[in-house]
């Protein structure tokens, strides 16, 4: 009876606290890490999906991190930095992940316009309805109800899983090909090693880590709770990379067995499906596209919104209202008015414009990435959480991992 009533607890716990973790993981999976797996999948069948374990494992070492320092400290990342580090070093952070994460809304909104093109609806109406959907979502709703929505958009990414199913993949070829490491020849195939680099690149990006400390602490999650908290962190990472995974396989099955290659937009990779997995697949490929864009399209301008107010100490949260907190909230209309708008202009470079955000968190992780390990080995600042020695090199060897990525990612988007 007292093992039950145990688990019981640990259950009820663990929901208290789910949100944060499982949320930010979740949005990894945006329009741009779509067409990422999308080419993998088209691109080189099921010979990327090793990439999915050490992708996994990456994410969650980071994750916890950030998630680690949230409960520890009740503050959220930029203003640590701007504590630890100083104003001017916070500002010059603050402008580049403004830049990055404004070119991600452009891409969240294309990638609503393209989805519910393929069900026939122009972006003239999709785009500016969802920009009003997103904004009132925000602006009206308390903390709360606004991370019961998302934990709701987060469920859905099962669309995915079952039109991999759908799509008819060989079982066994793909799990072989998710333990096994390629053979060394691949190596020499520069587009494969890009390909390679882009998948893991597009796993973590710097608004994570700022999102989910931010949550966090708004949350209210303390240390007592905190070993419920990594594991939401935890499931969350395992769940987001199993979705991921089942999409690279429905491009495998269906565009690399039927030597469709080119995919250029995130919405290619379910047009293309349609007549060779069925109307289903199809139909649950293009509404997993479009409830991802919208979904990372409420999340990236909150994320810039908390982190820079959080850093040039304004007030900031959802509990607080318009009157409150004006400049969380101006700022977070003017991300979504300004990212919706670019994406009505006819004949905009959005795909040159999407690519410089990409080279450009290339730049912005690998500092982030330094920070949050020198700040979670302050004593004063965590106490007796601080990093162990083994997770210490864990964590260094990931940031290395990281930052090498970003660096030849930076260089490939330099140099086209």
């Amino acid at each position: 009876m007292s093992f039950w009533r145990s688990w019981r607890t640990r259950i009820l716990l663990f929901l208290a606290v789910l949100g944060p973790g499982f949320i930010t993981a979740n949005v990894d999976n945006d329009s741009g890490g779509i067409l990422t797996y999308s080419q993998a999948g088209a691109q080189y069948g099921y010979s990327l999906l090793w990439t999915m374990i050490p992708i996994t494992l990456a994410l969650i070492v980071v994750q916890e991190m950030c998630a680690r320092m949230g409960v520890v400290t009740g503050k959220g990342l930029s203003d640590l930095i701007r504590e630890e580090f100083g104003l001017r070093v916070t500002f010059f952070v603050m402008i580049l992940l403004v830049i990055v994460n404004f070119g991600n809304v452009v891409a969240e909104f294309s990638g609503i316009a393209g989805s519910m093109q393929l069900f026939h609806v122009t972006k003239y109406i999709s785009v500016p309805v969802c920009a009003f959907l997103v904004w009132a979502l925000v602006v009206k709703g308390d903390y709360k109800s606004v991370e019961k929505i998302f934990l709701i958009a987060s469920v859905f990414y099962i669309a995915y899983i079952v039109a991999g199913v759908l799509s008819g993949p060989d079982w066994h070829l793909a799990l072989v090909e998710t333990v096994k490491l390629p053979s060394r020849h691949v190596w020499s195939d520069k587009t494969y090693v890009y390909m390679t680099v882009g998948v893991i690149g597009t796993t973590i990006t710097p608004w994570m880590q700022f999102y989910l400390q931010s949550s966090i602490v708004e949350k209210g999650i303390n240390v007592k709770q905190y070993k419920a908290s990594r594991l939401d962190v935890i499931v969350g990472s395992i769940f987001t990379d199993v979705v991921a995974w089942f999409i690279v396989v429905a491009c495998a099955a269906t565009l690399y067995t039927h030597g469709v290659r080119n995919i250029v937009d995130p919405s290619d990779a379910a047009e293309a499906m349609k007549p060779l997995a069925g109307q289903y697949a199809f139909i649950l490929f293009a509404a997993g596209l479009f409830n991802a864009s919208l979904f990372a399209a409420s999340i990236l301008p909150l994320s810039t919104a908390y982190t820079v107010c959080e850093g040039l100490g304004f007030e900031s949260g959802l509990d607080k209202g318009f009157k409150d907190a004006p400049f969380f909230y101006w700022f977070y209309t003017l991300l979504i008015f300004l990212g919706a708008g670019i994406v009505l202009i006819p004949n905009f470079p959005l795909v040159k414009f999407i690519i410089l955000s990409q080279v450009l968190n290339g730049v912005l992780l690998p500092v982030v990435l330094i920070f949050m390990l020198q700040l979670i080995n302050r004593t004063e600042l965590m106490g007796k959480y601080t990093n162990s020695r083994l997770f210490n090199v864990v964590a260094w060897v990931t940031a290395v991992i990281v930052i090498g990525l970003s660096m030849v990612l930076l260089w490939n988007g330099l140099h086209g």
